[in-house]
């Protein structure tokens, strides 16, 4: 069954925020945390994210999807936000709702806390993320009749800041994004991009959602977890 949940997320100006958490919950063995896509990509990629844990839930699997500090329904502004203190809510969500398994989607495998085991999907960095929000302004203000460069953009993105696909992305933020590669894991097992049919939604104009690979999605962890 499908409910919302709040919890508590460190903030790195210490002390914490309540925040929200879509959860499916029966209290069974299994429960997924999972670390969704971030800015323009959380977006695009929300209800297929929510579609897999529906099927997830069929499967007899409960799964956490929470907001970070920043994001969202969040009180706390998304620039005072760092990328260390989004994994520190990681952690916190983790424990908070006793996840024994993790699902990372897309640049949400940068916030993987140490030690769960689980699953990437599509994993890609921050730097590879930001690479795309650019080029994304620089082609809209372009079509204003601005020109922007992206070596401009980048120095200011470090210095001040900067609003890229409305996102508010504070100077720790960016150069920590930045600088960011795709992290390697131990615990987790990258999902093969061939068994996940047709092209990735990050790639579409406006969110949507696939059925047959949110299918596809799922039943890999459920095989998984059915084999532990």
């Amino acid at each position: 069954m499908r409910s919302f949940a709040q919890w508590p997320a460190p903030l790195a100006a210490k002390g914490t925020s309540e925040e929200h958490a879509l959860v499916f919950n029966q209290g069974r063995e299994k429960r997924l945390l999972i670390l969704p896509a971030l800015f323009d990509e959380a977006n695009k990629l929300r209800r297929q994210t929510v579609e897999i844990m529906h099927r997830l839930d069929l499967s007899g699997i409960d799964s956490v999807l929470p907001d970070f500090p920043g994001c969202n329904d969040s009180m706390q502004p998304l620039e005072a936000q760092t990328l260390d203190s989004w994994r520190a809510a990681t952690a916190a969500a983790a424990k908070h709702f006793d996840a024994t398994h993790l699902l990372t989607m897309r640049s949400g495998a940068l916030l993987a806390p140490d030690g769960l085991p689980g699953w990437r999907y599509a994993a890609h960095g921050g730097k590879q993320m930001l690479r795309s929000m650019l080029r994304a302004r620089t082609i809209a203000a372009r079509e204003a009749g601005r020109e922007e460069s992206t070596a401009e953009l980048e120095q200011t993105g470090r210095k001040d800041g900067i609003e890229l696909a409305g996102w508010k992305i504070g100077p720790d933020m960016f150069a920590a994004l930045s600088d960011a590669a795709t992290p390697s894991s131990e615990t987790l097992a990258d999902i093969p991009r061939e068994a996940v049919p047709g092209a990735g939604l990050w790639l579409r104009a406006e969110p949507d959602e696939d059925p047959e690979q949110a299918d596809a999605i799922a039943a890999i962890i459920a095989i998984g977890l059915s084999h532990e």
